[in-house]
């Protein structure tokens, strides 16, 4: 006789994991299969009990209720040969039987309804069903109750009595998961000996009551008999050997330190070089318009998206594409651990929470990991630890504009040398303020649109502009800008970007609006698409363009350093600088290279001779003007 091969592994009885409750229903749905079918054999049976005057009627219907086993859908198994034979063997048995005497009702009920009935009270309905409504109810309340522990008002004797009452209700979740598990294991055993057993002790009790007919079907069935008894008795050796194998499992599980249980207690390292990653978070949802609502979900990455399931559905759902998206650590409500992820055009946002520093920190290094498309490299690992200085600095939240965790804001690239590295102190303030728009005065408005104002025209010249060599436009989205202590490097540019998206992301500031940047020779200049009116009443001057640059990261954002004049101190006029940041339909490289051809030509106006030979070295248009790439905002 075979061992079952389908068996509930007690080490993952802890973890919870969708695999396990997965596996876990189909147990439950064989246990269900097999109480539907014990229910409808031991109706067979007490037939046979109750029904003296209609034996006969009574042992045929068993005869074709035994005939079913082999039609029954079993979750885990068809069902065993060595079973099937067996019962179609009793089935035809019983049909020869069928006219015995009515006096072995009290045999019957003894050697055959009996066990049928405590399998299915004991095995079936008892033991199992009280052990699934231990399993998950008291656990999931600890942890709703450990989840909302508050962080500003932390109370140390309050936080280590919930943490004690987390790791005892999961100690108490984790043993009768396992209880419950070893139940389901052992029922895979007892569903065969309790379709034997019964039948095996209803043969006996016709052969015991009627000496003729056990003298005629004796012959026939002794060794058949024998047969059944030491299959019945394998099954049982088995059992007890797998039951002892399982209760040495359960105690060695048990044995471990209550540590385990306790949530952000993990020694193990963070990993920052992890490209996938799965486990239980805390996510926040809208319920009204200023209310939100906790919810406890299994999330898990499978290449470059994000995926949730929900606790009893069949298969996970995606929730967001990662590929180029934002992750940091924010500061929310009273909660600790939560981190926010943004979709690169800033319309999609969540924000979750981990269980632990550990959790937290892993899952932020591995999104970020992700966002950058990590996964589709041939060494995703090693190209991920390359990059985890990145990942270590987004678990910083993002509260101010303070200095972040050192490092390179972009170590997969080779960094230039300079001769003294900048720190965001000696960029920025902390602290300095954003601007996140730039809004077109009313008065500014009026005085461009009176009889004779001067209206920009974005795709050719102004009426009274100069004679400006080039002229091109983009489409872009102001993002924001703030002043800055240095206007003569890149770093400045970087280190602005990062703080402006950082503040849009904390203060969720997502919307923006479409303008067309106009780059001249002379001049940049910011128009309203729709009404064609320049939205800054001083144009950008190229000569005042101290530095501009693109992201280093995402192609997609640019921005440059404007120089101006500071008299705050009342003395001599002192420069100061200023960061605008944007982002463009196009790659800001290009945006980037206009200017500086911009800059080129307000140089060699000074000089025909160089002027002619830069008109040379580029294509022109018809009207004698640079030619370069397509309008950006005709693009998509």
């Amino acid at each position: 006789m075979p061992a079952v091969h389908h068996k509930l592994l007690l080490e993952e009885a802890l973890q919870d994991s969708p695999q396990t409750r997965s596996l876990l229903s189909v147990f439950e749905e064989d246990a269900g299969t097999l109480t539907n079918y014990t229910n409808q054999l031991l109706q067979s049976m007490q037939r046979v009990f109750g029904a003296q005057n209609e034996m006969a009627l009574a042992t045929e219907q068993l005869s074709k209720q035994l005939l079913e086993y082999e039609k029954q859908n079993f979750a885990l198994a068809k069902g065993d040969e060595e079973v099937i034979n067996t019962l179609q063997h009793f089935a035809k048995s019983v049909e020869e039987l069928n006219s015995l005497h009515a006096e072995l009702a009290s045999q019957i009920a003894d050697k055959m309804v009996f066990p049928m009935v405590q399998f299915r009270e004991k095995d079936l309905t008892g033991t199992t069903l009280t052990l699934k409504i231990i399993c998950f109810h008291f656990h999931e309340a600890a942890m709703v109750k450990y989840s909302r522990l508050p962080k500003k008002r932390e109370n140390e004797k309050m936080k280590a009595e919930v943490v004690r009452e987390v790791a005892y209700c999961r100690r108490k979740q984790h043993q009768a998961a396992m209880q419950y598990y070893c139940a389901l294991n052992a029922l895979q055993y007892r569903k065969r000996v309790a379709m034997l057993e019964p039948m095996l002790g209803y043969t006996h009790a016709q052969i015991d009551f009627f000496k003729k007919g056990m003298e005629l079907v004796s012959k026939k069935m002794d060794s058949f008999l024998s047969s059944v008894s030491s299959m019945n008795q394998s099954i049982e050796s088995q059992l007890e050997v797998d039951a002892e194998v399982m209760r040495s499992s359960q105690r060695e599980l048990l044995s471990v330190d209550d540590t385990v249980y306790m949530p952000d207690h993990d020694q193990v390292p963070v990993n920052r070089a992890l490209v996938q990653k799965a486990g239980y978070l805390n996510i926040r949802n809208k319920t009204g318009l200023v209310t939100t609502a906790w919810d406890r979900l299994f999330f898990f990455t499978q290449g470059g998206n994000l995926m949730c399931q929900p606790r009893g559905a069949v298969a996970g759902g995606m929730v967001l594409d990662l590929d180029n998206s934002s992750v940091m650590a924010v500061e929310c409500e009273d909660r600790r651990y939560c981190f926010q992820i943004t979709s690169p055009n800033g319309k999609t946002s969540l924000i979750l929470q981990a269980e632990g520093k550990k959790e937290y920190e892993e899952w932020i290094c591995t999104l970020n990991n992700i966002s950058r498309q990590i996964y589709l490299t041939d060494n995703p690992e090693a190209v991920a630890i390359r990059l985890h200085q990145t990942a270590l600095q987004a678990v910083t939240p993002i509260t101010s504009f303070e200095k972040r965790a050192e490092g390179s804001p972009n170590p997969d690239r080779e960094p230039q040398k300079p001769p003294a590295a900048l720190e965001p102190e000696d960029l920025i303030v902390p602290g300095t303020p954003i601007q996140f728009d730039i809004v077109l005065p009313a008065s500014e408005f009026l005085d461009q649109n009176r009889a004779g104002a001067r209206r920009t025209n974005p795709f050719g010249e102004t009426e009274d502009d100069d004679d400006s060599l080039l002229q091109q436009v983009f489409a872009v989205r102001f993002l924001g800008s703030m002043a800055v202590r240095a206007g003569h490097t890149q770093e400045v540019i970087y280190e602005a970007m990062r703080q402006v998206l950082a503040a849009r992301a904390i203060h969720n500031i997502f919307k923006t609006s479409e303008s067309h940047l106009m780059v001249t020779s002379t001049c940049i200049r910011l128009i309203d698409p729709q009404t064609q009116v320049t939205k800054i009443s001083v144009s950008f001057q190229l000569k005042d363009v101290t530095q501009f640059a693109a992201h280093q990261e995402n192609s997609r954002l640019m921005g440059f350093v404007l120089q101006g004049s500071d008299w705050s101190d009342g003395g001599e006029d002192q420069p100061s600088f200023s960061v605008f940041a944007f982002e463009s339909n196009t790659e800001g490289e290009k945006i980037c290279y206009t200017i500086n051809l911009g800059k080129e030509i307000s140089l060699a106006k000074k000089d025909p001779e160089a002027l002619a030979q830069l008109m040379k070295a580029m294509p022109l248009t018809n009207d004698g003007k640079f030619l370069l790439l397509e309008n950006a905002p005709d693009e998509g």
